[in-house]
């Protein structure tokens, strides 16, 4: 048995083939495509998108909507073997439309294929006539196409064909339509619609003129009958249900007027709620309150081959559910000739030989084009530059270079990630000493051409730095390497303003303001002590417990913050002010955060009692038709009141639930489901907060 699979996996689904042993499936994909498959069970239990088309059995697989481009495709998506892949994209429109088909190349690989319905687009090279499925295409002049606002109509087919919305797979025995059609979403869509669904008709009418059976697999976006809408009962929907020139068109189309069969319906003739697709936002799928709009559509001469048809609404993975059906693997004709499914649909063609449509000839995977994502696979190998390529021979007296004990990072190259033919930025290390004169000196060093600037102005290029004695002892006061970042050379002039201004500002503060020259970092003293000015705190060091830093000295005696040298130099003496104010504060007997005095404390409560109020959730309202607690929402649709939050009766939509008056006659509403009942939360906060104060005034007056 031969099995066609159409299922809708994400928002949009699709239709599908199957037969005994064999299946064709065809689903839709929408919102984030195929991408967001994982997102739902079992399709999450799948380690690669391969294990998923091996669970659904089929031998050919369609989808709409994919909702991605061919630069985004990847491997996994692309040649997932055994299966051969096809794809048309939007020739402009990137994560929109799209359509897929994948067929088991251990069963079945298509003859030809072809991208779109017009035979407009082409792949670089040209189709040539023996690679294209028909002689014959439709045309914009030989069909009746509907005018837009301005009562125009298009001259050509290439818009209408540009959203990547059609594939055609001729298997031998029949061809295979895969469609994606456009959903009328404003009053200014439906001539687009009704002119996509006119080039439609017209491929098919042309194929069957040269003599071929046609099965079209795709969302068609159109209720073929009152049956296949939730509200198609209801005597106002059901007396004007084909006034709509798309269902007019759809009903005109299907047998026993037109030439098309629906072949789910037909096994299904009187079913009830055989709906494909729900509005997931209201939570439509809960009471089966959807519609059917994707199909598997047939020429009389296929339908001999069909065994069965169905949906699969308990397979979720869209707001959409799949469709397939079966083949039979013989038929008997009635002549008593026995048929096979082998014989009258051959595949010539080997595993590794598909149409040039297929993704597996594309120059990406193919092997011809190296993808960018191959320069950074794991293994990928660079070799740095030598250091003969960059040193020099000599250094310019009186220039400052880190020891190489400090920067080991920067100029060793042994551990760096190899790639080949990679080139090394320059790697800027800025050191900061302090000479015997407490002149501070800033030095740039740039790798491997190094730049060196001193507070004289007398920029020097160096090559690699060699270290003095002094800079690699182990003085606690030797120079640190900053962190690796380029930062602007500065005039001497301007380091020198720079400098003078930053200590003019440290003047005059206490031990909470003590900072690095060039850091903006407080210490924690600084957020918890009272406003005090400097000849009020103490001089007082740690001779008990340890003797006093060079840098505390200095304060104590000149009452100003030295400029810390270096990274250490500066936490230290963030601890000693710390340790200083705690001496403070305890000679003093005073707390950090003083208590709040009696009086205080009722204001305090009243306050929080307030903010309790305020950030409390609100409380919902009961709707007035079911007296049920309401659920709230938010509103996602751009425009004014996007954000804000709102309450709606909490019961699941059904047949007949209501809509409001000017949607849904009263005499029809069923209010088993939900009522029309609606309020902001802002209103519900608003009454809260009056009620409660009322409430608070009246038991305040009483006695």
């Amino acid at each position: 048995m031969f099995k066609y699979y159409a299922h809708p996996i994400l928002e949009h689904c699709g239709s599908s083939l199957i037969c005994p042993h064999r299946r064709v499936h065809n689903r839709g994909l929408a919102q984030n495509g195929i991408r967001t498959l994982p997102q739902y069970h079992p399709w999450n239990t799948f380690k690669s998108f391969h294990e998923i088309l091996l669970h659904l059995q089929a031998d050919i697989i369609c989808f709409q909507e994919m909702k991605t481009s061919r630069a985004a495709l990847d491997r996994n998506l692309a040649v997932p073997d055994p299966f051969h892949a096809f794809f048309s994209f939007p020739a402009s429109k990137g994560g929109y439309s799209g359509v897929a088909v994948y067929t088991d190349s251990r069963t079945v690989t298509p003859l030809k294929a072809e991208e779109g319905l017009s035979g407009i687009i082409q792949p670089k090279v040209p189709l040539t006539m023996d690679e294209r499925i028909s002689h014959s295409y439709p045309y914009s002049h030989e069909m009746e196409l509907m005018p837009d606002d301005h009562d125009n109509t298009p001259s050509d087919l290439v818009a209408l064909d540009g959203e990547g919305r059609a594939l055609v797979l001729d298997f031998g025995l029949f061809v295979l339509i895969n469609v994606y059609c456009p959903n009328e979403t404003s009053d200014a869509r439906l001539p687009f619609k009704m002119n996509y669904h006119f080039m439609l008709q017209e491929r098919v009418n042309k194929l069957i003129g040269e003599g071929r059976e046609v099965i079209i697999v795709g969302d068609i976006n159109i209720c073929a009958t009152p049956l296949d809408h939730c509200d198609g009962h209801l005597a106002s929907n059901a007396a004007t249900f084909h006034d709509h020139p798309a269902r007019a068109w759809f009903h005109n189309w299907l047998t026993p007027i037109g030439c098309m069969t629906d072949v789910v319906r037909s096994f299904w003739p009187g079913r009830k709620g055989m709906y494909t697709c729900w509005n997931t936002k209201i939570s439509a799928r809960e009471t089966n309150y959807g519609t059917r709009v994707d199909y598997i559509l047939a020429t009389q001469g296929i339908l001999p081959w069909i065994k069965h048809g169905d949906i699969q609404p308990s397979v979720k993975g869209s707001d959409h559910c799949p469709i397939y059906i079966d083949l039979h693997d013989e038929i008997t004709t009635s002549t008593g000739e026995t048929l096979s499914l082998r014989q009258v649909m051959p595949t010539d063609r080997g595993p590794t030989d598909p149409p040039r449509l297929a993704a597996r000839r594309w120059d990406e995977f193919s092997g011809k084009q190296t993808l960018l994502s191959s320069f950074f696979a794991k293994g990928a190998k660079m070799t740095a530059p030598t250091t003969s390529e960059t040193t020099h021979s000599s250094r310019p007296p009186g220039s400052l270079s880190p020891c190489s004990s400090q920067v080991p990072a920067i100029l060793s190259t042994d551990n760096a990630p190899q790639f080949p033919d990679a080139v090394l930025p320059d790697l800027v290390v800025n050191v900061q000493v302090q000479d015997p004169d407490a002149n501070v000196i800033s030095t740039s060093v740039s790798l491997p051409f190094l730049t060196t600037s001193t507070s004289n102005g007398q920029p020097a290029q160096s090559p690699t730095p060699t270290p003095s004695p002094s800079e690699c002892s182990g003085d606690p006061e030797q120079k640190r390497v900053a962190p690796l970042k380029r930062r602007p050379t500065d005039p001497p002039a301007a380091v020198a303003s720079k400098q003078t201004k930053k200590q003019k500002k440290e003047k005059g503060k206490g031990p909470s303001m003590v900072v690095r020259s060039g850091c903006g970092q407080r210490t924690l003293a600084a957020f918890f002590a009272p406003s005090t000015s400097q000849s009020q705190l103490p001089l007082q060091t740690r001779s008990d417990r340890h003797p006093a830093s060079a840098s505390q000295a200095e304060w104590n005696a000149s009452g100003d913050p030295p400029v810390l040298s270096s990274d250490g130099d500066h936490a230290t003496d963030c601890l000693e002010a710390d340790y200083q104010l705690a001496l403070h504060l305890a000679s003093q007997g005073a707390d950090p955060l003083p208590l709040t005095s009696a009086a205080g404390n009722g204001s305090s409560s009243n306050s929080k009692a307030a903010w309790s109020q305020l950030m409390a959730p609100i409380q919902a309202p009961s709707c007035t038709v079911h007296g049920e607690s309401a659920k709230e929402y938010t509103v996602n649709k751009p425009g004014p009141n996007k954000g804000k939050t709102f309450f709606i009766c909490s019961r699941p939509v059904g047949p007949g639930y209501d809509k409001g008056k000017g949607e849904r006659a009263r005499e029809e509403v069923d209010h088993t489901y939900r009522c029309n009942f609606f309020k902001w939360s802002a209103d519900v906060r608003r009454e809260a907060q009056k009620k409660n104060g009322s409430g608070r005034t009246q038991g305040s007056s009483r006695p």
